[in-house]
């Protein structure tokens, strides 16, 4: 009698565990059972904090860069290429993670780091980059990217004809999972800032400050302001803006990545998904990773069960939405699991061996 076969597929538990990791201890739990199911592994991301790692995990090739972090302390990421596709992640060159000390600089940080990764591995000509926007520690409009690309002269003029031609043609892929405008009361400052550390003193000045920069960029980019208001720029702390100016196309994460990574291959022949995140909530019906997997799952007629820290969703959506299960690490332990990663990977564990032991069921 062939075994039931599992397919793991979660996101990242955000500050806690990475994809893998969380795919790793919900595997160890299930392959503890006296009678296993037969367990596939494909950690997942949306373009946010682990992309790079859930490609490599899915068989792209890691590469280490050195840029200089949010602050300017170098730093070590990682990108990953598969052929003339490599992903570059925001998260891993400036995001809150690289932070000196964890203290936060919301008038200081920079996306600097991001724009010299992209210089590196454009020497290598690629044909696609994708840049994973999620997980940012700065509110710069992308100004730092630009700068490092040779967008800005030396007067400080904005000039992004150097930095186009040093894309050379690449297809620019702006990967987020939100669709929030650079400018207005749903821009990067005001809805994301205080997130970075900003208090509200702070966040009028990065509003005035993004919106001098789209003053500045309309003399270089006709269009700099439409570019502004086109859902997604304020991604990144409005780094996905000045990847529009650089003629880059935003893209839902969720769903390009799960096309990246080839879902649709591991998907085939498995009789139950398992997938996750930090937090299910009222955001995650608007294109976050488990629902956009559980999408995919249904499509096949594949059972889906989720994996969370913490569940703010009512029941009745997300079984509308053709989920069979939803386990939350929160309701087996008293402890806070998202600031502990042994606790959460010892939950994930047993809940994998409560997967295990219902499947064994006859």
């Amino acid at each position: 009698m062939a075994r039931t076969r599992v397919l793991l597929a979660p996101d990242s538990f955000k500050r806690s565990l990475t994809s893998a990791e969380v795919a790793a201890a919900l595997a160890e739990g299930l392959r503890s059972h006296p009678a296993p199911p037969e367990v596939r592994s494909r950690p997942l991301a949306d373009g946010g904090e682990g992309s790079v790692d859930a490609a490599v995990a899915a068989g792209f090739s890691p590469e280490e860069v050195e840029v200089p972090g949010p602050t300017g302390a170098p730093v070590r990421a990682a990108v990953a290429w598969r052929g003339d596709t490599v992903v570059v992640e925001v998260a891993n060159t400036c995001g809150p993670t690289l932070l000196p000390g964890g203290r936060p600089d919301p008038l200081g940080a920079s996306s600097q780091g991001v724009g010299l990764a992209l210089r590196q591995v454009l020497t290598r000509r690629p044909r696609r980059v994708v840049l994973a926007l999620g997980g940012s520690a700065s509110t710069d409009g992308g100004l730092g990217m630009l700068e490092a690309l040779g967008a800005v002269d030396d007067g400080g003029r904005l000039d992004v004809g150097p930095a186009v031609a040093s894309l050379g043609g690449v297809d620019l892929v702006l990967a987020t999972d939100v669709d929030n405008p650079l400018l207005g009361p749903r821009g990067a400052a005001p809805v994301f800032a205080p997130q970075k550390g900003a208090d509200g003193a702070t966040v009028d000045l990065l509003a005035r400050r993004l919106d001098a920069l789209v003053s500045r960029a309309e003399s270089a980019v006709t269009g700099a302001r439409v570019l502004a208001a086109a859902p997604g720029a304020g991604a990144a702390g409005g780094t996905a803006w000045a990847g529009l100016l650089l003629g880059g196309r935003v893209v839902p994460g969720a769903g390009w990545f799960l096309d990246l990574l080839d879902l649709g291959g591991v998907l085939d022949g498995c009789d139950l998904v398992v997938t996750g995140e930090g937090r299910l909530d009222e955001q995650t019906p608007g294109g976050k990773l488990p629902w956009a997997v559980a999408g995919r799952a249904r499509a096949r007629g594949v059972p889906v069960e989720l994996v969370v820290g913490r569940c703010d969703l009512a029941e009745e959506v997300w079984r509308a939405a053709g989920i069979r299960a939803v386990h939350v690490l929160g309701d087996l332990t008293d402890r806070d699991p998202s600031r502990d990663s042994a606790l959460t990977a010892r939950l994930l564990a047993a809940v994998g061996r409560s997967i295990a032991d219902r499947l064994s069921l006859p």
